[in-house]
């Protein structure tokens, strides 16, 4: 059975992350997330001919980016969407259909897609989803996968991130469409931490970040198995945590292991030992493992 992907970003020329770096600190322009609303457009019925499934094809979606730029001091950034035809395509080259383009600026890009991505086409006139289907393994069982590369520009840095917009349908009776990852909320040092008001912190560190328990949010859902029967499963949500200062020990949390234990979604933020006074920005983008993300964004007034 296939496990639903949910984003591969991928950090080219001057925005990658060398070896003296670490993935967790932003300090150049990076795209650490982008969300799909919905994030599975779903269908009532199954088909493996994109025609028979037009009305969910064209369906209206909207893909909202987090990019972070801490070095662009507000500079405008170019930016380009297009649907793909192969998930192993990364920089989208071959077999594309441009879905938007335009200049935004660091934060949060929102672009609105009417038709939906499912509805693209290639010059010759055949549906884009068909291209996908092609490359598929698997001809769509538990969900067709369309891939969205976003190209953001800005100086001599650039990065590319990839999306997989998740086309489903109720093979079972049981099946329904997936629900949009949301964060209960966050803690800091045991204590919660609101949106929007800034938290005070002084010393070396390291400080401690939680969630709270997640058990009751995440979904159980109902998948075909290569026999076609269905298999009930659960959500184990996975966690990237991001600072434009210091780093997160470790970077990412949560997840399934092989026995099907959840790990706890535990970190500790260490600022840099030369550290100078300022506002800290941490951002935790949470995955459902299914097609669905979310984020949440906090921050500090640190002194050493």
């Amino acid at each position: 059975m296939r496990h639903l992907s949910a984003v591969l970003s991928l950090l080219l020329c001057a925005a990658c992350v060398g070896s003296e770096d670490t993935p967790s600190n932003v300090k150049d322009l990076r795209v650490l997330g982008m969300r799909m609303d919905p994030p599975e457009v779903f269908a009532e019925t199954c088909s493996t001919d994109p025609a028979g499934l037009a009305d969910a094809l064209v369906r209206p979606v909207r893909l909202t980016a987090l990019i972070p730029d801490p070095a662009g001091d507000g500079r405008e950034l170019d930016y380009t969407l297009w649907a793909c035809g192969s998930p192993n395509d990364e920089t989208c080259t071959e077999n594309r259909v441009e879905l938007a383009r335009g200049i935004t600026t660091a934060g949060e890009l929102v672009i609105n897609l009417f038709p939906g991505p499912g509805a693209a086409r290639l010059p010759d006139g055949t549906f884009l989803a068909q291209k996908v289907l092609d490359e598929d393994t698997y001809r769509g069982l538990g969900g067709v996968r369309m891939p969205l590369v976003l190209w953001v520009r800005g100086g001599g840095e650039q990065v590319y991130a990839q999306k997989l917009m998740v086309y489903g349908c109720r093979f079972f009776p049981e099946m329904k469409p997936n629900v949009q990852p949301a964060l209960p909320g966050v803690l800091l040092e045991g204590e919660p931490w609101e949106e929007g008001v800034p938290r005070e912190l002084s010393g070396p560190g390291p400080f401690v970040l939680d969630v709270p328990d997640l058990s009751a949010v995440q979904e159980s859902f109902v998948v075909p198995s290569f026999e076609l029967k269905p298999v009930q499963l659960q959500e184990a949500w996975e966690l990237a945590w991001h600072t434009t200062l210091g780093r997160m020990s470790p970077n990412e949390t949560g997840g399934a292991d092989l026995g099907g234990g959840v790990e706890r979604h535990r970190v500790e933020w260490s600022p840099p030992s030369d550290a100078q006074a300022q506002e800290v920005r941490f951002w935790v983008v949470v995955r459902d493992g299914r097609g669905g993300l979310s984020w949440v964004e906090r921050r500090v007034n640190y002194t050493p």
